[in-house]
């Protein structure tokens, strides 16, 4: 049989915020995609920020062992750009094309692509029809395409009148307020958006006579851009959507409830095709998964973050009941430019969010909190699970050979970052000399 061609369909900071996940939201283009392929519903990006979310992804390794420690357009870089999916394809035969939105690097040439596609903007409106003309080509054999949308990032278009504020819900980290219901609204219009774009682009898949010989893999960066998800390691931050339907037992509607982690998206395509996997991945194969081999191919994941718009450092372990998270910056303070503008953040402001404290540790036992609301780390009753989580992230953190253990991160040279006790990511930047 042919090697599969693989489309890998990616949004910005759309979380699980879509149809397929219960949301009120209509996304019929990946609703039909999830009908028709397999739903993970626990899967988890290893870092809530764009650039280390997505260098992850495609490298196989978690941030802090790739490079990508922060966002590729305020200067930060993968080590060693070779480790790159598109590397690895390479050599078994794939063409590959990338379009749209990618942010591993301010442009693609050091990523190693055949061909990268220019487009006005990265919205879905000129993404969506420069992918179907690589479709339409039809574009060489096998081929490894990377389309980005920068939907759903800030800032939101208008709501459409289809998305009436008025029967919005708040995300759950917000109270409900007519001015945040509006955000919410905006924000639908922007996910209709990117599902209209999707459905452009599956449709010429389908049309080309290619989808029977084609993995889509369909998933988002990290969680939504609103106060306490975005840019955090609480699961509104780290929870992705992820599909995957094509060749490979990825057929029939299924829904998988292990855990699973971007980090596992490489060595499964290097399981699925039957090409050595390289030894630098830090991922598991989902495939034991597909075949029903087994109900779990992971315990726990893991995530971190080190720099979004300020230097905020944390690491945190998940299993399928509890969450613990580490900070290691000393603040006691929140780190307000780390969270995008939005009414929902000046309602924080308002209210006092610069005073007040952040932990440490963090430890949330999931049956009890689903919502991380009340840690427990300081409940005697849980003592031992915090032992526990606390060496589940040691282990990892010294089997990786994590940097942080041996104290703050450097700045990379020519980084741009913003000071941590300012309020808005828009404020005046600091780039790094040395």
């Amino acid at each position: 049989m042919a090697l599969p061609n693989i489309l890998y369909i990616h949004s910005h900071d759309t979380g699980r915020y879509i149809q397929p996940y219960g949301h009120a939201v209509s996304t019929p283009n990946l609703q039909k995609l999830a009908e028709r392929g397999v739903l993970f519903r626990q899967a988890y990006c290893v870092a809530p920020s764009c650039s280390p979310s997505r260098a992850s992804l495609l490298t196989g390794r978690y941030p802090h062992s790739n490079g990508m420690i922060g966002l590729a357009h305020r200067g930060f870089r993968l080590s060693n750009p070779e480790h790159h999916l598109v590397y690895t394809l390479r050599r078994a035969g794939y063409y590959s094309a990338v379009l749209g939105a990618q942010h591993i690097t301010d442009s693609s040439a050091p990523i190693g692509y055949d061909e990268h596609i220019e487009t006005a903007t990265e919205y879905a409106k000129d993404v969506a029809p420069a992918a179907v003309s690589f479709l339409e080509r039809p574009p060489p054999q096998p081929f490894f395409f990377s389309v980005g949308f920068l939907e759903t990032h800030r800032e939101f278009p208008p709501p459409d009148a289809e998305d009436d504020a008025r029967y919005c819900l708040a995300p759950p980290t917000l109270p409900d307020t007519p001015e945040i219901r509006a955000d919410v609204a905006a924000f639908n219009t922007s996910v209709r958006a990117l599902d209209e774009g999707v459905g452009r682009v599956l449709a010429a898949l389908e049309k080309s006579g290619l989808a029977d010989n084609t993995l889509v893999i369909s998933t988002t960066d990290h969680g939504i851009a609103f106060p306490g998800m975005k840019s955090t390691l609480k699961d509104g931050g780290i929870g992705v959507s992820l599909i995957m339907a094509g060749p490979g037992g990825f057929t029939g509607g299924g829904v998988i409830d292990a855990l699973v982690s971007h980090v596992d998206l490489y060595p499964t395509l290097c399981d699925l095709l039957g090409i050595d996997a390289p030894a630098w991945l830090q991922g598991k194969s989902l495939l034991p998964l597909i075949r029903g081999e087994t109900h779990d191919v992971r315990d726990h994941i893991l995530a971190e973050i080190n720099f979004h718009a300020a230097y905020e450092p944390q690491r945190a372990a998940r299993t399928p009941r509890y969450k613990y998270i580490r900070r290691y910056d000393g603040r006691t303070a929140p780190v307000l430019p780390n969270t995008d503008d939005s009414p929902g953040k000046a309602l924080w402001i308002e209210s006092g969010w610069q005073k007040q404290s952040v932990a440490a540790e963090q430890l949330y036992d999931l049956i009890f909190d689903p919502g991380e609301a009340c840690s427990v780390a300081e409940n005697p009753a849980y003592a031992d699970v915090l032992t526990e989580m606390r060496a589940r992230l040691e282990q990892w953190m010294q089997e990786t050979r994590d940097p942080l253990l041996h104290g703050a991160l450097p700045y990379p040279p020519g980084a741009i970052v913003n000071d941590p006790d300012q309020v808005s990511p828009q404020e005046p930047t600091h780039p790094i000399s040395s």
